[in-house]
């Protein structure tokens, strides 16, 4: 049986709009990964205007979608951003 792991989700800018939320969890299997944790996000009335590619932290580190993730993480959504 697999264990399950709690992980901290911070959305930036657009996003938390876009989710009406700067913040929220979400329980997973404990071998996820980023991508798991992005599917989960985008799941049926979930989140699934996130796009394709997310640009994602973890514990204030850049992650890729491969990165496992662990009990206590705190994985923050960050939006495109433009400038001028």
């Amino acid at each position: 049986m697999t264990g399950r792991i709690s992980v901290r989700t911070l959305f930036f800018g657009v996003y938390g709009e876009l989710a009406a939320r700067r913040e929220g969890s979400a329980e997973l299997a404990d071998d996820s990964t980023v991508a798991d944790l992005v599917e989960a996000l985008r799941g049926p009335g979930g989140l699934e205007w996130l796009p394709e590619r997310v640009v994602v932290a973890v514990n204030q580190r850049y992650a890729e979608s491969g990165t496992r993730l662990a009990n206590g993480d705190e994985v923050a959504l960050i939006p495109p951003v433009a400038g001028g």
